[in-house]
């Protein structure tokens, strides 16, 4: 049975919490970060942070109790990403940055760069999502934290990696991978980092995710990262299941659906 949370907002409470969580936490819940996070109760995005679920160099990612907000009527979790402003991935954002139209002037600073990754991300979710591949819902950015919809079960275990998962029909699976590149093309984005690490298996459907590098059509660089995706994807089930169409195929596919 999925667990039933209280929809009462709790900031003051929560936020004491989290500064105690700082003397054994990662950091992350600085002052800043704690005016940016204050604003997700108050929309009733999020009720309270329950666990972590990832730490990486580029973000931590928690699970939170759903807020009162009507958008997230029916869901057990809200995914909450903090990204890192002292991250050592920070240089390798620029070029997914810098040649995107949505982001004409360069920024002066690295927390301005986080910023605009974290709202590149939300923009990506919100026009794959929109264009109905399967991806989390975005609900709300705001500076240095995402929230978006929990791809797992109701007692809040993520659904797992591809690399993860043995699959009973791998060919299915890749030809349901393939129709979300697709689907994602025609919204007119390229993934740009798509490979095992970043699908998710639920209900033996792939959920795309990490999309914050995802670039529009119109960059520079677009049909070179979607090359890329495509002999990644391909590699990952030659090696594990001994299976793929020719990524020429694979790729004229997906052009040809936008």
């Amino acid at each position: 049975m999925a667990r039933k949370w209280s929809k009462r907002k709790r900031p003051d409470r929560e936020l004491h919490r989290i500064r105690e969580q700082e003397k054994t936490d990662t950091g992350i819940f600085n002052d800043r970060t704690m005016i940016y996070l204050s604003k997700f109760y108050n929309k009733g995005i999020i009720g309270r942070l329950a666990f972590i679920l990832a730490k990486g160099k580029e973000a931590d990612v928690y699970a939170a109790e759903p807020g009162d907000s009507d958008k997230l009527a029916g869901e057990d979790f809200v995914v909450v990403k903090f990204f890192r402003v002292d991250s050592p991935s920070f240089q390798r954002m620029k070029p997914y940055l810098e040649g995107d139209m949505r982001f004409g002037r360069k920024a002066a600073s690295r927390r301005s760069v986080v910023k605009r990754w974290c709202m590149k991300e939300f923009g990506n979710l919100k026009i794959a999502s929109e264009a109905g591949a399967n991806v989390p819902k975005p609900y709300m950015v705001n500076g240095t934290i995402l929230a978006m919809q929990f791809i797992g079960d109701g007692d809040g275990v993520p659904a797992p990696k591809l690399k993860d998962v043995t699959l009973e029909d791998p060919g299915a699976m890749l030809e349901l991978i393939i129709g979300q590149m697709c689907l994602i093309h025609k919204a007119r984005l390229v993934h740009a980092d798509l490979s095992e690490f970043n699908i998710l298996v639920k209900d033996s459907k792939p959920f795309i995710i990490d999309v914050g590098q995802a670039v529009l059509l119109t960059h520079p660089n677009a049909r070179s990262f979607l090359e890329r995706d495509v002999r990644n994807i391909l590699a990952y089930f030659k090696h594990r299941y001994n299976i793929g169409p020719d990524a020429s195929e694979v790729f004229d596919r997906i052009t040809s659906k936008g």
